[in-house]
């Protein structure tokens, strides 16, 4: 559920000086314009792994999403976000003699919440799909842009590298369950707009040791992280303006991922909805009313806008009555667009039984 970030971030990074003098209406025109020659997400796919792994270059774009709350050996917390996004430019690649033309762009965001210090970290990187700078290839999975790097090992891991100088991190990560379809099939339905939908997957509960780096200071990890994987063609709705989206792993051994999808009138959208993974993998579909999401604080950003910052997640379907709160308040990315997103701790219950958790939350739309 990331698409506007993407759209946003790669369109920005492709227009023309003059196109980036434009209003951000003018991003909108540009997304919408021409979709023609690039795959949709239609119908239901079979899902193939570890090949779905790799990209899917027939689609305008793509995402490795990866989120996780580790813990050094003396006790201190840590929350990290590494994303890297594909964006095709053009459906082919351009016929030329010179090996910098391409038609695919990358761009990467490293975030480290160091939550004794009360630290937010953040980087980005960008990079043309030409010349090694940046790509992504399956069989093994490599994507990455310069030394930025998501890998997967012959022993079936995941290994993420990223060292932005200031800050760094190098992890190996071990899937604990296999991957889940979500929406129908995987296929995750955005509008009543055919085709305005995305392939996505999650791996829901990952092993996590390595390291992290912070001002020369290393700390050896260890924790759980939390895989998202998409590729589409269309965007959001016109009436859409953000969303909400919940990666929560309880002490019970399951996770929920829920995604509210908001209406410029502020209410939920009905293709909103989610997954729910038990302890032993099993995966349930969710719709927008199986679960009621309660904003009990908001938080402002010293740029402007206004975030939430606590929630009540309730699920009569599952069970489950919780709070979410922020390890930080203050986990606002200034990238090429705005948004919030960081570790959160989780408290309540399911069925009467009491029930913890870590997770990351996401927030798109509330801050220009």
């Amino acid at each position: 559920m990331r698409l506007s970030i993407l759209v946003l971030l790669l369109l920005a990074t492709a227009a023309s000086a003059d196109e980036r003098s434009q209003p951000p209406s003018q991003l909108a025109d540009l997304l919408s314009a021409d979709a023609e020659g690039y795959a949709s997400a239609i119908e239901p796919r079979a899902f193939t792994f570890p090949a779905d792994h790799g990209p899917h270059p027939e689609f305008r774009n793509e995402w490795w999403y990866v989120t996780g709350n580790l813990d050094s050996a003396d006790g201190r917390r840590f929350g990290y976000e590494l994303t890297i996004f594909r964006f095709a430019l053009a459906p082919e690649r351009p016929e030329s003699v010179s090996e910098w033309r391409t038609n695919q762009v990358y761009i990467a965001h490293l975030a480290i919440t160091d939550v004794s210090a009360e630290r937010f970290l953040v980087a980005q990187r960008y990079g043309r799909g030409a010349l090694g700078l940046a790509g992504a290839s399956a069989r093994p999975l490599r994507v990455w842009i310069d030394d930025w790097s998501i890998t997967e090992e012959r022993d079936g891991a995941w290994r993420l590298v990223a060292d932005d100088g200031e800050f760094a991190i190098d992890v190996s990560l071990v899937p604990r369950k296999p991957p889940v379809l979500n929406g129908d099939a995987g296929l995750s339905q955005k509008s009543s707009d055919p085709g305005n939908a995305s392939y996505y997957y999650s791996i829901t509960r990952l092993e996590t040791r390595g390291r992290i780096r912070i001002d020369g200071e290393e700390h050896n990890v260890n924790g759980l992280s939390w895989l998202d994987r998409e590729w589409s063609t269309s965007a959001l709705a016109d009436n859409q303006v953000g969303w909400d989206w919940f990666a929560l792993q309880f002490s019970d051994g399951s996770d929920l991922m829920f995604y509210g999808l908001r209406l410029s009138d502020g209410s939920q959208d009905p293709h909103s909805g989610g997954t729910f993974v038990t302890a032993d993998g099993i995966a349930t579909h969710l719709d927008a009313d199986d679960v009621e999401i309660t904003v009990l604080a908001t938080w402002d950003s010293p740029e402007g806008g206004t975030y939430p910052a606590q929630w009540q997640v309730r699920s009569n379907r599952l069970g489950l009555d919780v709070t979410v709160t922020p390890v930080l308040d203050d986990q606002e990315l200034f990238t090429t667009v705005r948004y919030w997103e960081g570790a959160v701790d989780v408290s309540g219950s399911r069925f009467g039984e009491p029930l913890s958790g870590r997770g990351y939350v996401e927030l798109t739309g509330y801050a220009q």
